[in-house]
């Protein structure tokens, strides 16, 4: 059987393409497993996502190739991934979760609070941003846009005295020793999906969704369904400094969530959780975890969340 894997030409992209390609040999001795290598819209540029359609602007010619039949899989970032798929497409599965949480990487101090005044901390995250200035105000965000290694090249070449990334993006390119602190969620709360890949198909190849069935995890997937309920409830998209973060802690599948402004003066919060019956049907058949994001988002919107929204739409 031969599986064609479309992907992005960016180093992470390809490693998540290949560690996604290996796992469906081991899980399926006679696969054949092919590379399409594609470049995005979003590789094409250096500007701010916010501003030019966001993350899904990585995913369409990977989809349009799913979509002409010219590939059988897409492996994506989950964080990149729209709420709504275009049509004829399906997410087959939620591989197992890396590290969700966000580093600091910076060659001159050991952690954020010792950045001086004024200093240039580079990120394209509204949600980073905003969580981030909350906690320090005294610090200089601007825009960073690349790949992992334009970005760490703009640190060494003085752009910037600190920068901040994904956790395991840095480890699956095995930079982890360039991390200098990594940001417990209670600092900065991670974005829905991050630390996953998705994996995606055509929702009418039926054998496709079968094998790809085999990686998917459902813990994660679980998480994941509850995080991206809250975005979709909110129409949140890139240019919303969004966070949430599900885990199953004692039985129980909780979730956090938050939106704010981009100067991080107002951030409004919300969580909630499932009952251990709950969680364990969320695992088993992915019932209730979607509607844990609802409500958490309806908490949200019940403290202001529409209000931020609609403020940070219009700063962009």
């Amino acid at each position: 059987m031969r599986v064609r894997i479309a992907t992005r030409k960016s180093p992470l992209a390809l490693r998540q393409a290949h560690e996604v390609g290996g796992a469906l040999q081991r899980a399926r001795g006679d696969l054949r497993v092919e590379m399409r290598e594609m470049l995005s819209q979003g590789d094409k540029t250096d500007a701010p996502l916010a501003r030019i359609g966001g993350k899904g602007l990585f995913l369409k010619e990977l989809e349009q190739a799913l979509l002409r039949g010219e590939a059988d899989v897409a492996v994506h970032s989950m964080k990149d991934v729209p709420a709504e798929l275009p049509d004829g497409l399906v997410i087959a599965a939620v591989c197992a979760r890396a590290d969700a949480r966000d580093a600091l990487v910076c060659n001159d101090f050991g952690a954020a609070a010792e950045l001086p005044r004024g200093a240039r901390v580079g990120t394209c995250s509204l949600r980073r941003r905003c969580q981030l200035r909350a906690r320090y105000p005294h610090l200089r965000f601007d825009d960073l846009r690349g790949n992992l290694g334009t970005r760490l090249g703009k640190l060494d070449g003085g752009e910037f005295d600190a920068i901040v990334l994904a956790v395991a993006g840095l480890r699956r390119l095995n930079c982890d020793a360039r991390i200098t602190e990594i940001f417990a969620p209670e600092m900065c709360l991670p974005a829905a999906g991050q630390g996953a890949l998705a994996l995606e198909c055509r929702a009418d190849d039926n054998a496709m969704r079968e094998l790809l069935g085999a990686l998917d995890h459902a813990e994660t997937a679980a998480c994941v369904a509850a995080e991206r309920a809250v975005s979709a409830r909110l129409g949140a998209d890139c240019t919303s400094p969004l966070a949430a973060y599900a885990v199953l802690h004692d039985g129980q599948l909780r979730l956090r969530a938050l939106v704010g402004g981009a100067d991080g003066a107002r951030i409004v919060r919300g969580e909630s959780h499932l009952t251990r019956a709950q969680s364990e049907a969320a695992l088993a058949h992915g019932n209730g975890a979607e509607q844990l994001g609802r409500e958490v988002a309806d908490e949200l919107l019940a403290r202001g969340a529409a209000e931020v929204l609609a403020d940070g739409a219009r700063a962009h």
